[in-house]
């Protein structure tokens, strides 16, 4: 699908053509509310932004006057609690992917603060927005020489526990190394010895979730996995998901056309009660095969994450992140991330 188009007047009073996404995701890849927020705010006033696609090395512009939703990924969100209000003076619907790790010891995710400050953070933000508009990503599992199922669980339940009647999801996922070559690398300049997951070690994992959720009562769900689960109580997830936007945000008639979405109240002699169809199939077809989100605009940018965790696909070497962060820092109202 193609988004819909729109003339922008850049910031050096140039026309221009942009896409003018109804949802975007900020972002997969990299941690805009850790690092960017103030960068998108600006943005946002400014009503457009530039991107560079990582893949090709072209330039576009992405104009934000059409948007419904932002979904936010981060692993340190703290900032956005001074920020929502921003949004919702606009009118912009949000929901937040909060990644929450305990990968303290294994030194996995070095420059993230530690577990219990960022549990707290999750907890201030579910008491701000509801509990439903917080998932609880634990993504993904790692297995090492020093770290096996056993202890993966001791770590999910120690946060699963403190984050009970905060938030209603967990959505995980395994790692897959093998297919990340600078992944690979990066482990090893590290001396970290991992071990690829296989269907013994993932259905361990999935039966200890299953016995640790009949205290928690959560939707469990995997990100981007082909192993079916469904025995476990399990399900496929779906991060950009268009049935939590219908029951979050049913009363916004732009995001809902966007969706294809026809609500009915139907009356009975005991409720009242929404029914709705749909008349799109909006899948991300550039995403994972196994990935079910629905599609949206990532306006992140790979190498530009100064959290440097480990195991992560998005960065390739650490001193051109610390040099990008380093530029955006000295223009930070520049068009794009990186301070261009």
């Amino acid at each position: 699908m193609q988004w819909h188009k729109e003339n922008i007047i850049t910031d050096e009073g140039k026309k221009a053509e942009a896409q003018a996404p109804v949802i975007i995701s900020a972002s997969r890849e990299t941690d805009i509310p850790a690092f960017y927020m103030d960068w998108l705010i600006n943005r946002f006033d400014r009503g457009y932004l530039k991107w560079k696609n990582f893949y090709n090395g072209l330039y576009s512009y992405v104009s934000l006057s059409k948007v419904r939703l932002i979904v936010f990924w981060s692993k340190n969100p703290k900032s956005l609690l001074k920020h929502f209000e921003y949004f919702d003076k606009k009118g912009i619907n949000y929901y937040v992917q909060y990644t929450l790790n305990d990968y303290d010891d294994e030194k996995l995710e070095p420059k993230v603060p530690d577990v219990k400050s960022r549990i707290e953070t999750f907890i201030k933000i579910s008491e701000k927005i509801g509990k439903e508009k917080v998932i609880w990503r634990f993504d993904p599992f790692i297995l090492t020489d020093k770290t096996g199922t056993d202890d993966i669980l001791r770590k999910v339940e120690n946060i699963g526990n403190q984050l009970k009647g905060y938030t209603e999801k967990l959505v995980f996922s395994f790692v897959d190394i093998k297919h990340y070559k600078k992944v690979q690398n990066n482990l090893r300049r590290h001396h970290i010895n991992y071990q690829e997951f296989n269907e013994r070690t993932m259905r361990e994992i999935a039966a200890g979730l299953e016995e640790l959720n009949r205290n928690w009562k959560l939707e469990i769900a995997t990100c981007g996995e082909q192993i079916e689960l469904k025995e476990y109580g399990i399900s496929h997830n779906k991060c950009i998901d268009d049935d939590l936007i219908i029951r979050l945000f049913s009363g916004d008639k732009e995001l809902m056309d966007f969706l294809g979405v026809e609500l009915r109240e139907e009356n009975t002699l005991f409720e009242e009660k929404t029914e709705y169809s749909r008349s799109k199939n909006l899948k991300d077809k550039g995403q994972r095969k196994y990935c079910g989100c629905i599609i949206s605009k990532d306006i992140g940018e790979y190498n530009t994450c100064p959290h440097l965790c480990v195991y992560c696909y998005a960065n390739n070497i650490e001193n051109e992140v610390i040099e990008n962060y380093k530029v955006h820092r000295s223009n930070p109202k520049k068009e794009m991330i990186r301070g261009e």
